[in-house]
């Protein structure tokens, strides 16, 4: 079941901002303030020790938390990058970064991830110039991906990202020319392991 409650109390509990905020909005600016102030009414209080269990299903949580997907579709992704030879987390991240909504967001056409499953469901987004409403859907290199009309990037929050934000690093696995975004090649996992420890999340679901 994907979380629909607050998202700058996941950020809090996680200890690290997950991206679920557009930057530079006052909800965000309030996070930054309070990212290590533990969510609740107590605030900060004296933490119990954490087993190595406990760790591996912290770790996970916050890779669900990121990506915005449920617990069904990352055991999905792992089962699926366990069974190839090789390199299970660079597997497991290429299927997670491949998906189209976090493409949208890593092109930096969307302020989140959130946004870019809205704006795909809704009809806004184009595959090779073919209308796609699937955020799960996996863009294969040589895909193009673009807004369906001009009309998209019109609208005001989007409008006012990407007049803010025009110089966003795209990673090196993606090409943008515009609006106009290219998966030139297999993502790596270089951007997830700033955030999360795949290691321990394989072993979690290895045990």
């Amino acid at each position: 079941m994907r979380y629909t409650g607050p998202r700058n109390r996941l950020a809090r509990q996680s200890g690290i901002d997950l991206g679920l905020k557009t930057e530079g909005t006052k909800s965000h600016t309030r996070l930054l303030k309070r990212l290590n102030v533990p969510p609740g009414q107590h605030g900060v209080k004296k933490k119990k020790k954490v087993s190595e269990r406990g760790i591996q299903l912290r770790e996970k949580q916050k890779l669900r938390y990121i990506f915005c997907i449920t617990e069904k579709q990352l055991k999905n992704y792992f089962k699926r990058a366990s069974n190839r030879k090789g390199n299970t987390a660079l597997y497991l991240s290429q299927f997670l970064e491949s998906r189209l909504d976090n493409v949208l967001y890593r092109l930096g056409l969307v302020p989140t991830r959130n946004a870019a499953r809205q704006l795909i469901t809704h009809g806004h987004i184009l595959v090779n110039g073919k209308k796609n409403n699937i955020p799960s859907y996996q863009v294969k290199i040589g895909d193009e991906v673009s807004f369906s009309s001009e009309k998209v990037a019109k609208i005001p929050y989007i409008e006012a990202f990407l007049n803010n934000n025009k110089n966003i690093i795209v990673p090196s696995w993606l090409e943008k020319k515009g609006l106009v975004g290219k998966l030139i090649a297999l993502p790596d996992n270089s951007e997830i392991e700033k955030q999360v420890n795949l290691r321990l999340i394989i072993e979690y679901y290895s045990k």
